[in-house]
């Protein structure tokens, strides 16, 4: 008998794994052929304690150390530009996320292919970071095998039945037998809520998608900062000698493999150029992604408020990869008994028996 049953093998499931092995036997089934296919794969990868709800915030504060510990992060740095037009966003977002305003001048020097006829204003700090996903991936994984847990790919989960001692669950036909069920399926948490008869949350994935570019003007984009616009109507990010483009599009879908929709990109790839003295000449690739949202936009850590042995790991939405160790932590501390070291609000705000 399995204590923790995990569907879904993105940064959600994998570093649960890691963190529930402390407790008993875990496993994990994970349907793709490998490891964070969907949305953990197509992370824009930035590590903003600033970024997200009060209680998302908490998490990332509390994902810092293990972070850089784990040395999976890198200074990248997060510039913001505006004008008159978005004047009232531009002052939202330096107050919601800490940014210092700075004069133009020093933005160009930061990115020198910015249009200074297009902004007036900017805002910048350091403290922005990219993260390595795949090793953030791999140190969860290796530490979970460590300690004992099974992590099986290509293991699609078929059906689920609730027994006297906890589940049954049958992946390519083999079954599996824990006494507890964590759903950390990501756009599916849903799908798999109702397979195992338990009340679906009313989470919704959105698409959000991304164009790889040329160094635009064949720039070394080494020390380029992250760049967004105000209301993150859209943003650029380096990456690894080219240049990540994202409308920062949010459009409602049925949990499926992404793909982008052309027009969307298109219209976030303009907005993009309005700004920049570079034009967009072709594209290396493009890809899009689910963000997976509870109703209120709060990730949901924790049992089930009908059924104790049904946990959910759930609602990452884009702060997966960044609240992954706090948010892991967190659910192995109220999953054993222990006193958490989130205050109890941030708790509260978090739990599923919120929506009971």
């Amino acid at each position: 008998m399995i204590d923790f049953l995990i569907i879904g093998g993105g940064i959600a499931g994998i570093s649960a794994a890691a963190r529930l092995s402390d407790l008993g036997q875990v496993t994990v089934l994970e349907a793709e052929d490998a490891l964070a296919y969907h949305a953990s794969g197509r992370s824009a990868a930035m590590f903003e304690e600033s970024y997200g709800k009060p209680a998302t915030i908490a998490l990332n504060a509390a994902s810092r150390d293990y972070h850089a510990s784990a040395l999976v992060l890198s200074p990248r740095g997060l510039l913001m530009i505006g004008n008159g037009e978005n004047a009232d966003a531009f002052a939202g977002d330096c107050k919601n996320m800490k940014l210092d305003e700075i004069d133009v001048a020093t933005a160009l020097n930061f990115i020198p292919i910015l249009n200074k006829d297009k902004f007036d204003r900017a805002a910048y700090h350091s403290d922005a970071w990219d993260i390595d996903t795949d090793k953030l991936i791999q140190t969860f994984a290796r530490d979970a095998r460590k300690k004992g847990a099974q992590i099986n790919t290509k293991s699609k989960v078929t059906q689920i039945t609730r027994i006297q001692t906890g589940w049954e669950v049958v992946s390519e036909g083999a079954s599996y037998f824990a006494k507890n069920l964590v759903n950390a399926s990501g756009a599916w948490v849903d799908v798999v809520a109702k397979m195992a008869g338990i009340a679906p949350l009313g989470f919704t994935p959105f698409r959000r998608s991304m164009a790889r570019l040329p160094a635009p003007g064949g720039h070394d984009l080494k020390s380029w900062p992250m760049l967004f616009g105000p209301g993150e109507t859209w943003y650029a990010k380096p990456d690894a000698g080219a240049l990540i483009v994202s409308p920062a599009d949010e459009d409602p879908v049925e949990p499926h493999d992404a793909f982008t929709d052309d027009m969307t990109l298109a219209e976030g790839l303009m907005r993009y150029e309005d700004t920049v003295t570079e034009p967009v000449v072709r594209l290396l690739a493009s890809w899009a992604g689910l963000r997976t949202f509870a109703p209120d936009r709060n990730l949901v850590l924790g049992p089930d408020a009908n059924d104790e042995n049904f946990i959910w790991c759930a609602g990452q939405g884009g702060y997966g990869m960044q609240s992954a160790p706090g948010s892991s932590q967190l659910l192995a501390d109220i999953i054993g008994g222990r006193q958490p070291s989130i205050d109890a609000a941030t708790v509260a705000a978090l739990s599923p028996a919120r929506f009971a």
